[in-house]
């Protein structure tokens, strides 16, 4: 029983790694240009696809991640000059509507290009054995995962706080007109966030690609779960976003994993069995509430 906690301790934290990278993003586009992307995690999926074309034909998943950043950072630089930045000056519901039919366009647009079976993408071999973790075999991509967003966690936090461009993004999630007369490039600040946050989904995506299928629609869920992690956290706070995602993924892992066997003593086996996982996923969305009443703005709102 204790490994098992252990286990799920550990794989609740990579998860909440993973939300952290696409929810960090999420946040930042949405508390700095108030514009809602439903889209975001259509480029979660974009990523691992690209990674899983380029690591297929060339065997390595390190080219295939050098090559799936950049594209798909430069696929939202493109389309954030030529649509999204003409959807800013619209209501929420307008750019609901409209990126949620970008969701769409992506969705069929990798299954006529790549087709409807999932892809393969094997995580690097240097990390597809386990290590032992004080007795316990635990795979050492999952602790890749997690490495890779602790990395990413400090270099955001010294990006944001200590970098000009993070004292406009700063300024910007706290006060957009004081940005504005201050004489900075409004358009370009939005253009560089906007691909950022982009390239840290697909980052969580190609990382997350050799953890589970590569398909069509994997963005979609997770998207819900990231919008959970920004609301937790407060719109438009990396460090919200971080302790939301770890919230949002300790709730999550360890209710799905260990209800079903709390459940078992005192309720049938295959009562506990879908009382126990359904519970689970619901805790995150009761913690959402709880989160909503007590501090409407979340945990670390960025706005004052």
């Amino acid at each position: 029983m204790g490994n098992l906690i252990f286990e799920q301790v550990l794989n609740s934290l990579q998860f909440g790694v993973m939300l952290f990278l696409i929810a960090s993003g999420l946040t930042l586009i949405f508390g700095v240009m108030n514009f809602v992307n439903l889209a975001h995690g259509s480029f979660f999926m974009i990523g691992a696809y690209v990674a899983a074309v380029v690591a297929g034909a060339s065997g390595s998943f390190w080219l295939g991640l050098l090559v799936a950043l950049p594209a798909t950072a430069a696929l939202g630089f493109l389309l954030e000059w030529v649509v999204f930045r003409r959807l800013y000056q619209k209501d929420h519901m307008v750019q609901v509507l409209a990126t949620f039919a970008f969701i769409l366009i992506f969705n069929d647009g990798v299954r006529m290009i790549w087709g409807p079976q999932p892809l393969p993408l094997n995580m690097p071999a240097a990390f597809a054995g386990p290590v032992n973790l004080f007795g316990l075999p635990y795979s050492s991509y999952r602790l890749l995962v997690m490495a890779v967003g602790v990395v990413v966690a400090i270099a955001l936090y010294f990006l944001i706080n200590r970098t000009r461009i993070g004292m406009w993004v700063r300024a910007g999630a706290n006060n957009l007109e004081m940005v504005t007369a201050m004489g900075i490039n409004i358009r370009l600040l939005f253009r560089l966030v906007f691909s950022f946050g982009l390239l840290l989904a697909a980052l969580a995506g190609i990382m997350l690609g050799p953890l589970v299928a590569v398909q069509a629609g994997m963005g979609d869920d997770v998207l819900i779960l990231a919008f959970v992690v920004v609301v937790i956290g407060g719109i438009g706070s990396v460090p919200g976003a971080a302790i939301g995602a770890l919230i949002v993924g300790v709730v999550d892992t360890l209710g799905r994993s260990l209800l079903p066997q709390l459940f078992a003593l005192f309720l049938s086996a295959d009562a506990a069995a879908s009382v126990g996982p359904a519970l689970g996923s619901m805790m995150i969305y009761l913690v959402m509430i709880a989160v909503l009443f007590w501090r409407p703005s979340g945990l670390f709102p960025a706005r004052t």
